[in-house]
């Protein structure tokens, strides 16, 4: 692993497209860091990958997967790029 991660114990994410869910609006998501557990419970699912880093992003930001999947995809790869940083340049897809 690189030492050009990000040490932080989670990050906030501005969304450039805030989104609607429930009456609730998302201007920005707050993401943890990774721990093996949430490693494990995401090779568990079986679905496709896609979905897989959808879940994997809900439970690292703590919403909903409806959440993640209502994103747009220039603020999708903003998380997926924080994850990233999270893990040392290692993307999550």
């Amino acid at each position: 692993m690189t030492a050009d991660y990000d040490k932080r114990h989670s990050a906030e994410v501005a969304l450039d497209f805030p989104i609607e869910i429930d009456g609730t609006t998302y201007n920005k998501l707050t993401m943890r860091r990774l721990k093996t557990r949430d490693s494990l419970k995401a090779a568990e699912y079986r679905g496709s990958d896609a979905k897989r880093g959808v879940l994997l992003l809900a439970d690292l930001c703590d919403v909903s997967p409806d959440v993640i999947e209502e994103l747009d995809d220039v603020d999708f790869q903003k998380l997926d790029q924080q994850l990233a940083r999270f893990r040392g340049g290692q993307s999550a897809n």
